[in-house]
């Protein structure tokens, strides 16, 4: 399972994004029985199979394009560990038990 985070900026498109945030959490609400995920203030962390969350975040980027944007810059960053499982709260569980 993998971890992502992804930020989506519609470029051009004044200072404000919240609307287009909410159009990418709208999206991903018609996977919350495939993946979990998680807004925070400077993007989004999904977990889940790594073919579905790409599926996710090409819709969320067209999302973006659907609300009028001409141009999106899209960010992924992407953990995919396949020693052992992993998720989002064992992440950072196991900095929180080193403090």
């Amino acid at each position: 399972m993998a971890v992502v985070e992804v930020c989506i900026f519609p470029i051009g498109e004044g200072t404000s994004v919240s609307k287009y945030v909410a159009g990418c959490e709208k999206v991903l609400e018609q996977y919350q029985d495939k993946l979990k995920y998680e807004l925070n203030p400077m993007g989004t962390n999904i977990e889940g199979d790594l073919d579905i969350t790409f599926e996710a975040i090409r819709k969320m980027q067209e999302s973006v394009f659907d609300k009028g944007a001409k141009r999106v810059y899209s960010v992924v960053k992407i953990d995919d560990r396949r020693d052992k499982k992993a998720s989002m709260d064992q992440k950072i569980n196991s900095v929180k038990s080193k403090l």
